[in-house]
């Protein structure tokens, strides 16, 4: 069985749609960590609703990005992990963590990827007037928002609220993230 990291920041939506597809065999996978860099997430609960161990850490409490991309990487060594899935984790991955799992770290975006990178993507679509969005899912390299994309799902939209944008996508990434999971593990 493959055995899964998720790093998340927040609400953890991604993390539990990821967790749930291991526990009900959609994904023939375990999430044996979860990986969050705010003390006090939502995914944290998230994540011992389905027993997952959690590392949670404050990137201010180490001398640097490097230091606790060393934990980290040891943490998935120990664990034996296949792949590492960030699921809505606002840091920028370090040469400390690329270089151990490069080939091996994927991510989740907001947008029909290579428009529209970084952490405001919806928001600067919505700004800039578009009408079709979507959900990439890439491989993670040094650049932002710049490894090789895996898989892409569109959908209209023709109005101006963001939040609505996000609800929508929402729905389509949990769905995306698992089947492009799948796909990569087997």
């Amino acid at each position: 069985m493959k055995k899964l990291a998720v790093f998340a920041s927040g609400t953890g939506t991604n993390f539990e749609a990821i967790a749930a597809a291991c526990a009900d065999g959609r994904l023939e996978a375990e999430v044996v960590l979860m990986v969050c860099d705010v003390p006090g997430a939502a995914v944290i609960a998230k994540a011992e609703k389905y027993g997952v161990e959690s590392f949670v850490f404050r990137p201010k409490d180490y001398a640097g990005k490097a230091e606790y991309e060393k934990e980290i990487v040891r943490l998935l060594d120990a664990k034996g992990v296949d792949l590492v899935c960030l699921a809505g984790y606002m840091r920028i991955v370090g040469e400390t963590l690329l270089g151990a799992y490069e080939g091996r770290i994927i991510n989740i975006h907001p947008s029909l990827l290579p428009a529209f990178k970084g952490a405001h993507a919806v928001e600067d679509a919505v700004a800039y007037g578009v009408k079709v969005f979507g959900i990439s899912i890439h491989y993670v390299n040094s650049d932002l928002d710049g490894g090789k994309i895996i898989a892409q799902r569109a959908f209209e939209y023709d109005g101006s609220d963001p939040a609505e944008v996000h609800r929508i996508g929402q729905k389509i990434e949990h769905q995306l993230y698992v089947e492009t999971i799948a796909k990569l593990l087997k």
